[in-house]
């Protein structure tokens, strides 16, 4: 039997995320990789909500055909 490695803590909040449960978030401008965040269930639920909060148009709705979001 062989010591498993620990799993990586989440970015946010610092607890041990088991792979099958991360989301990871990476942020590419030109091709180039600008940050990349691995997250929890719990902070991935929250880092989706306050994008789509950031995101709206100020006129209070999300764009017509703008509201996909892509993650790895």
């Amino acid at each position: 039997m062989t010591d498993a490695e620990p799993d990586e803590p989440c970015s946010a909040c610092g607890d041990p995320t088991p792979d099958a449960l991360a989301r990871t978030i990476r942020l590419s401008v030109d091709r180039a990789n600008i940050d990349t965040q691995r997250l929890c269930p719990d902070c991935f639920a929250e880092w989706i909500d306050r994008y789509q909060r950031e995101m709206e148009p100020e006129s209070g709705g999300v764009a017509e055909g703008n509201s996909d979001i892509i993650v790895d």
